[in-house]
């Protein structure tokens, strides 16, 4: 298997995930009282790291090693891109799903995850389609 096919494929774990959760999962945590959305989140914050974490370190990972040995536009443009997903993500999104592990829950706090979400959706679906354009180019 090839870096650039390990790559794409790392890709479009986090695009397939990062739709799930802009249209799927933080929707529904509306549907949830305050008291089991608490209960829910403490499960759902470990179950899902054990998805995430590997695909996005095994991202950052390949787009590193990728500026490192290949320095092209498209290399420096997807590290640019993974580094601020990495930014987005922890300093965005893990202050707020804090507030939920805290019972700090409210309307507004699920409707920023929601709407700041697309931030990410967008950046990991255009890096997966030019991922995927500069993959195909290769053949």
């Amino acid at each position: 298997m090839t870096i650039e096919l390990i790559r794409v494929v790392l890709d479009f774990g986090l695009v397939i995930l990062i739709w799930l959760v802009q249209l799927v999962i933080y929707p529904s945590f509306k549907f949830y009282d305050s008291i089991n959305l608490f209960k829910f989140h403490k499960t759902y914050k470990t179950r899902v790291a054990i998805v995430v974490m590997p695909l996005m370190v095994g991202q950052l990972f390949i787009y590193s090693y990728l500026l490192i040995v290949q320095p092209t536009l498209f290399n420096i443009l997807g590290f640019c891109t993974v580094m601020l997903l990495w930014g987005v993500t922890f300093f965005q999104f893990v202050p707020l799903h804090g507030k939920i592990s805290n019972e700090m829950i409210s309307e507004k706090i699920l409707n920023q995850l929601i709407n700041r979400n697309w931030l990410r959706t967008f950046l990991w679906s255009a890096l997966f389609t030019y991922s995927f354009y500069e993959f195909l180019l290769k053949f």
